[in-house]
């Protein structure tokens, strides 16, 4: 019985710690004081992001945290806790739980983590309000685009101005021919 029980926390260990891996950011939070219709509104903003939000044992996400070498969580792990996994856009966990924070004030951001690295409250705040990647991406294409536009021009204003200048030749040479 005892081995049995073992095994399935450890079982839950290794979820926890596949989720850690496989995601693109990690935010930590309290979610205390939030009622059971708040916190099915955070599950729905998270779920249509494709974040994962789940609640654990903070015992077994400190074991889990542990396990892949992240030390220093102990604070975070203190009162109820969840974890919301980022899976494609390494802001939309910590965008998503900043704004609820803001329209709910039982929300508490713990902590967070992007590529491995821990980030503080201050750079997790950062993270949320940057852009979304599409935006991101359309800003670089702008960006990547704006030089061979004005290239364009410029080439085109050239040859315009030859063509002028052309026509003008030719309208002196038949006058004086």
């Amino acid at each position: 019985m005892k081995e049995e029980k073992l095994q399935s926390k450890q079982a839950l260990v290794d979820e926890i710690k596949e989720n850690i891996q496989g995601a693109q950011s990690i935010v930590l939070v309290n979610y205390r004081g939030l009622n059971v219709e708040e916190v099915t509104e955070l599950r729905a903003k998270y779920r249509e992001a494709n974040v994962n939000y789940k609640v654990y044992k903070n015992t077994m996400m400190r074991r889990a945290f542990e396990e892949l070498g992240y030390e220093g969580l102990d604070e975070v792990f203190k009162g109820p806790s969840a974890i919301a996994f980022g899976m494609e856009d390494p802001a939309s966990a910590a965008k998503i739980s900043a704004e609820f924070a803001e329209d709910h004030e039982a929300l508490e951001i713990k902590s967070g983590m992007v590529d491995g690295k821990v980030l503080s409250l201050e750079e997790i705040d950062a993270l949320a309000k940057l852009p979304s990647k599409e935006v991101l991406l359309a800003q670089v294409l702008g960006g990547l685009n704006a030089p061979i536009q004005g290239l364009a021009n410029v080439l085109n204003g050239t040859i315009r101005s030859l063509a002028i200048v052309l026509q003008q030749i030719a309208e002196k040479e038949e006058q004086t021919a």
